[in-house]
């Protein structure tokens, strides 16, 4: 479905890539309602994609009481919303993501809290 402005929508972007310190990366966490939209992080690109699941979900969905629990050789993970299989090693770029990219991850066995969400 397109959408027709009533009026000339011509002005530049605010958030264009060149507006940001790091390339913006959207990150969700399937099936947990404390958490219910994807994060906006701003992410170097070079950063390797293993080190989200160390250096940095920790301090975005750390609070959740079953975030320990996680299996991350078991997690799923979605880009755009297909399934989708990450390289740990390479970079964020090098696993092809870019300025504004979504992607989300599902833990199986952990559901809401304490599998509340089943």
């Amino acid at each position: 479905m397109s959408v027709t402005a009533v009026k000339p929508y011509d002005f530049p972007a605010k958030d264009l890539r060149a507006n940001f310190p790091a390339p913006l990366l959207f990150i969700g966490w399937e099936d947990h309602l404390m958490f219910p939209c994807p994060v906006a992080l701003p992410l170097p690109a070079d950063m390797p994609f293993g080190a989200l699941a160390q250096a940095v979900l920790p301090g975005v969905y750390g609070v959740h009481p079953d975030f320990d629990r996680i299996d991350w050789s078991a997690v799923q993970w979605f880009k755009s919303g297909q399934p989708w299989t990450p390289d740990p090693a390479k970079s964020l770029e090098g696993n092809g993501l870019g300025h504004k990219d979504v992607i989300r991850f599902r833990t199986p066995g952990l559901t809401g809290i304490q599998g509340s969400f089943s």
